[in-house]
C-alpha cells in the first residue's frame, strides 16, 4: 500500500525536478543549432549535394565542440544537456554521414557499371548502399554507451561519433577538389567502401581508449599527445589542405592506440 505521505513526496520531487529542469540554456541553444545543421546536411544529402552536406556535418561539430565549451565555462551542466547532445549527435555525426555513404556507393555502383558494363541491377548490387545504415546503428550504440560509461569523462572509449562524421563527409571533398583517377577510383570502390564502413563502425564501439581535445590545463607533460596531434594537424592542414582532412583522422586514430600502449 501506497500511504498519503509517500503520495505527497512524489509529488514534491516531481515538481521540484519540473522547476529545475531548464530548456533554454546557451549549451542547450548551441547543442540545439547542432540538430539544425544536421538537418540542413542531411536535405542536401538527400539532394545529392554531398559537399554541401558534408560542410553542414563540420558545422556540426563546431556546435558539438562549442556546446559542450559553454558547458565548462557557465558551469551550466544538466542531465538534460547530456540527453539532448546525445540526440543531437545521432542527427549530425550519425545520420547525416549515413546518408552521404550511401549515396558515395550508388556512385561507385554506377561507375563500375560504366567502366566494365555490369548490370548492376541485381540483388546484391541493389542491397549494398543500404550498408551505410550500420553507421547510425553502431553511432547510436556508441553513444547510449557513452552515456552510462563513467570511464569517458576525460578521454574516449572507442572513436568518438564526430570524428567518424568527419572522416566519412571529406570524402566528397575530397573528390571534388581533387580529380586524379588515383583518388576518385580509391574513393569510389565499392571494396574500399565496404571495409570503411565495417571497420569505423567496429572503432566506434571498440574499446579503443582515445584521448579528447579537452584541455584542463595547458601544461606541455600533461597534453603533449594533444599539442603533438594539434601541431601535426596544422602542418598537414597547410601543406595538403582538404585532403588532410581523413589523413588527421587516421592520425587520431594511430596516435591514440599507440599513446595507451606506451602509457601502458
Amino acid at each position: 500500500m501506497v500511504n498519503s505521505e509517500q503520495v505527497k513526496n512524489f509529488k514534491n520531487t516531481r515538481n521540484m525536478n519540473k522547476k529545475d529542469v531548464k530548456l533554454f540554456t546557451v549549451p542547450n541553444i548551441i547543442t540545439l543549432l547542432n540538430i539544425l545543421s544536421g538537418f540542413i546536411s542531411i536535405v542536401f544529402a538527400f539532394k545529392g549535394d554531398l559537399v554541401i552536406s558534408a560542410y553542414f556535418i563540420g558545422l556540426a561539430a563546431i556546435f558539438d565542440f562549442f556546446d559542450g565549451f559553454a558547458a565548462r565555462l557557465l558551469k551550466s551542466f544538466s542531465q538534460i544537456g547530456k540527453e539532448l547532445d546525445s540526440l543531437a549527435d545521432v542527427i549530425s555525426f550519425g545520420l547525416a554521414p549515413a546518408i552521404i555513404l550511401y549515396h558515395l556507393f550508388n556512385q561507385a555502383l554506377s561507375l563500375e557499371e560504366v567502366n566494365t558494363s555490369l548490370n548492376v541491377n541485381n540483388l546484391i548490387y541493389k542491397i549494398l548502399p543500404y550498408l551505410s545504415v550500420i553507421i547510425v546503428a553502431f553511432s547510436a550504440l556508441r553513444l547510449a554507451k557513452f552515456n552510462i560509461d563513467d570511464r569517458q569523462t576525460s578521454s574516449f572509449m572507442g572513436l568518438p561519433t564526430p570524428a567518424n562524421a568527419i572522416f566519412i563527409a571529406s570524402l566528397p571533398v575530397v573528390l571534388s577538389f581533387y580529380t586524379s583517377s588515383i583518388i576518385s577510383e580509391l574513393i569510389l570502390n565499392k571494396y574500399f567502401l565496404i571495409f570503411l564502413t565495417i571497420i569505423l563502425s567496429y572503432l566506434l564501439i571498440a574499446e579503443i581508449p582515445m584521448f579528447s581535445l579537452k584541455f584542463s590545463n595547458f601544461s606541455f607533460k600533461e597534453n603533449k599527445i594533444r599539442f603533438m596531434f594539434i601541431g601535426i594537424s596544422v602542418i598537414l592542414l597547410v601543406s595538403l589542405r582538404i585532403i588532410a582532412i581523413p589523413i588527421i583522422i587516421l592520425i587520431y586514430i594511430l596516435l591514440s592506440i599507440t599513446y595507451n600502449i606506451f602509457s601502458n
